[in-house]
């Protein structure tokens, strides 16, 4: 089914009885970013006809859900990726600054596994495809809500991925810098807390031709070429 076809569905959705009415406290609420006027109203009126949801605002663009969505937050936030002018990966990390509480499930056309998994590594926490059915809409929404992060198994393989590169960095950091004496850690330190040479050399009372040979040693034992180099790989030991 494609996102026509999907308005064709939520507009018959929407059309039915007039929900239970659910106490506030008790609604999940919802709003939404999103540039196509028409699935934008569609979305709002199938809210409407929900029992337990309220859509709060619609938004057609980022620059609007940022200037708005902190000063009245929903529970979560429908987010569109492609957007006119700042783009949702890009609003994603700036919404969250500003009202971290913030639960963002993006919206797409078609399962873009790159950039899905850039606006997920940027805070969003799942994302549909925007011709799921009204009922899958409602389910991801419910999912997130209680603290779910609803994606497919290819985006899934992405995020998985992903920590394992940075685990394998990590250990692979652990293992060189563990190779290192205990003085070359002392001056790795310096180095890290941006010291200058000449600062480390006062610190570890030695001279600064010394301190030049143990970062030279450094460099040979990280396979690094530079201070900044060294430095991450230092960092990264440290788990950061």
């Amino acid at each position: 089914m494609n996102a026509i076809s999907t308005l064709a569905v939520v507009e018959s959705a929407a059309s039915g009885l007039p929900p239970v009415a659910l106490p506030e406290s008790l609604m999940i609420k919802v709003s939404i970013v999103e540039d196509d006027a028409k699935l934008r109203e569609t979305l709002v009126r199938y809210f409407a006809g929900q029992s337990g949801f309220r859509c709060l605002k619609a938004y057609p663009n980022a620059e609007a859900a940022l200037a708005d969505i902190p000063l009245h937050p929903p529970d979560v936030v429908l987010m569109d990726i492609n957007l006119p002018g700042m783009s949702g990966i890009d609003c994603v990390p700036r919404l969250r600054r500003a009202a971290p509480q913030l639960k963002i499930i993006m919206l797409t056309v078609f399962e873009e596994g790159e950039q899905v998994f850039q606006a997920l590594s940027a805070g969003a926490f799942g994302y549909l495809v925007k011709s799921n059915r009204p009922a899958k809409i409602l389910e991801a929404i419910r999912e997130v809500y209680d603290g779910g992060s609803p994606m497919s198994g290819h985006i899934a393989r992405k995020v998985v991925q992903s920590f394992q590169m940075h685990a394998a960095a990590q250990a692979a950091a652990q293992a060189e810098t563990e190779t290192l004496t205990k003085r070359e850690l002392e001056v790795l330190q310096g180095l890290s807390r941006g010291h200058p040479y000449k600062e480390i050399a006062s610190e570890l009372d030695i001279s600064l031709s010394t301190v030049r040979t143990y970062i030279q040693r450094i460099y040979e034992k990280l396979h690094v070429h530079s201070q900044t180099e060294a430095v991450m790989k230092f960092a990264r030991k440290q788990g950061g």
